[in-house]
């Protein structure tokens, strides 16, 4: 059973900096693509990073570009999402995906997810 637990929210101002995990198990993370995804209130949700771990291929939403970076952790089987630099409207709900590689455009999109951990609450205030 796939199971992804997200942690490492919290409240920051802007400018700081927080660093997210998503442990997964069940499944070994640089086997899938994966993803993290963002909700604001209001907001449809959003892909924000994504990485294809066997050809290195990555995708950041523009604007996150600079700022956060996704990683791995072999040994812990963890995904993080490093955010620096983070403005008012990073604001959101951030959740960690998994899911089978896929080829086209679409790889890093909400439909090629077919796990998804709870959530963890990220606020920037000024």
């Amino acid at each position: 059973q796939v199971q992804l637990v997200e942690s490492g929210g919290g409240l920051v101002q802007a400018g700081g900096s927080l660093r997210l995990s998503c442990a997964v198990s069940g499944v070994t993370f640089r086997s899938y693509t994966m993803g993290w995804f963002r909700q604001a209130p209001g907001k449809e949700r959003e892909v924000v990073t994504a990485v294809k771990w066997n050809s290195g291929t990555t995708y950041y939403a523009d604007s996150v570009k600079g700022r956060f970076t996704i990683s791995g952790d072999n040994a812990k089987n963890t995904v993080y999402l490093q955010m620096n630099s983070l403005k008012l409207e990073d604001t959101a709900v951030y959740y960690c995906a998994a899911g089978l590689v896929i080829v086209g455009s679409n790889w890093y999109k909400r439909g090629a997810y077919g796990y998804w951990g709870q959530g963890t609450q990220v606020t920037v205030s000024s």
